[in-house]
């Protein structure tokens, strides 16, 4: 494991949720399966009171949203991204208003 995947800043607090969307089985979630294996709890740690929803679903095409204020959505594609990916994502979200 990568120390990039132990650290996470605080996301922004206009992130009201997160969720991830990934396939239990399908190859083109595995970075979104290992980042959920490795990085959750950090990013859990890090932002306590931030829901974090992880939704699995056969065949569904991976993808991160993020909800801010006022309901605005934000969403990334995660098709064949590695963990590291994953977590550059996030914070790039989790930068974002």
């Amino acid at each position: 494991m990568r120390l990039t995947l132990l650290r996470f800043a605080r996301l922004n607090p206009s992130v009201k949720e997160l969720r991830l969307h990934l396939c239990q089985t399908g190859e083109e979630s595995k970075g979104v399966r290992d980042f959920v294996n490795t990085g959750y709890v950090q990013l859990k740690r890090d932002n306590p009171t931030l829901p974090i929803l992880v939704r699995e679903c056969s065949g569904v095409q991976p993808r991160v949203w993020a909800r801010y204020e006022l309901g605005k959505e934000k969403s990334v594609t995660l098709t064949n991204a590695t963990a590291e990916d994953v977590s550059k994502h996030i914070e790039q979200l989790g930068k974002a208003q």
